[in-house]
């Protein structure tokens, strides 16, 4: 596809409604259908770029409001998602609620944002490092502005006792309106719950296994749709060791969104599977903790990165699907 035909289509873009979900999702111009030679680096980004565990959503201006890992979680925006700027922590004030699971820190991990039905969702965990003594929240905002987000509650909480980890949320809501939360690090591998709709708290008591590494290094689950396929992304091995990180960015799929999910070679996430989509490559080390949105381009792969100093960077690449529906970053 030449540069202005890609132009065109993406200024022609239409929105469409997400079958039972009533919220708008933007209809995807054509993207490539051949993976690059070799790993592509981010694309560019500006301003205040420094970032662990980002996640992204597209406003209902056509802004993007951004959320990483941080003291009372920080926010960013952007109106391009090239130049991003400081917005702010969401709970200026604290959140006291969650001190019992972060030992009195005011750092809370893995934010992950949704907007739908005029709200922004955002759940978040609450731990401390190497402990499954952890607990998900949800807070709830009209604007996504600092300051704005009112605590909802908790979602999910384990304890030693436990033989997985309530830390790496992620919400996926599912052609029927079925809401969804995958979630986990490590231990027996990452799950799922189902939630409330009308609350976005836990409904019911099932927990389901979604992926494992038999106790090895997995983390941070990103459940989305395309096509006829759910895909999981998944993050292995390891995060922050600075420029010594191994995370790699891999994925499964399945025609159910509670899977089984499965690799390209058909082996199941459950039993260490997964396809690799994004690994350390040149000056970009421990790609990882990805999120995933839709937006009128492409699907955009969201993540952190660490540069050879050992900071860690926000990371922006598009998604291309191949001729078996695979997907590939470029």
């Amino acid at each position: 596809m030449t540069l202005v035909v890609l132009i065109l289509a993406v200024v022609a873009g239409m929105t469409a409604i997400e079958a039972g979900s009533g919220t708008m999702r933007p209809a995807v111009a054509a993207t490539p259908t051949v993976p690059p030679a070799a790993y592509p680096n981010p694309g560019v980004v500006t301003g205040d770029t420094g970032a662990h565990d980002p996640t992204i959503v597209k406003t209902p201006s056509g802004t993007y409001l951004a959320a990483v890992t941080g003291n009372n979680i920080q926010l960013k925006t952007s109106t391009d998602r090239t130049a991003f700027r400081n917005a702010g922590a969401a709970f200026p004030g604290g959140a006291p609620w969650t001190t019992t699971y972060t030992g009195g820190s005011a750092n809370l991990w893995a934010p992950d944002l949704t907007y739908r039905n005029g709200r922004y969702y955002l759940y978040y965990s609450a731990s401390t490092f190497g402990s499954n003594r952890s607990a998900i929240f949800l807070a709830t905002s009209t604007t996504g502005a600092s300051g704005s987000w009112t605590n909802q509650g908790l979602v999910i909480s384990t304890s030693s006792s436990n033989d997985y980890n309530a830390i790496d949320p992620n919400l996926f809501v599912d052609a029927s309106g079925n809401w969804w939360l995958q979630f986990g690090s490590f231990w027996s591998g990452l799950k799922q719950i189902q939630l409330n709709p009308s609350t976005g708290l836990r409904q019911g008591t099932s927990i389901r296994s979604v992926a494992g590494r038999g106790g090895g290094p997995i983390e941070a689950p990103t459940l989305v749709r395309h096509g006829n396929y759910y895909y999981l992304w998944v993050s292995f091995d390891y995060c922050c060791r600075g420029a010594s990180s191994t995370y790699r960015i891999m994925v499964g799929r399945s025609t159910s969104p509670n899977g089984p999910f499965t690799d390209r070679n058909g082996t199941a996430l459950t039993s260490g599977g997964g396809t690799q989509v994004l690994a350390s490559h040149g000056n970009i080390h421990g790609p990882g903790h990805q999120a995933v949105f839709t937006d009128t381009d492409a699907d955009v792969l969201v993540y952190h990165y660490y540069a050879n100093s050992g900071a860690s960077y926000l990371g922006i690449n598009l998604i291309g699907y191949d001729s078996a529906g695979w997907p590939f970053v470029y």
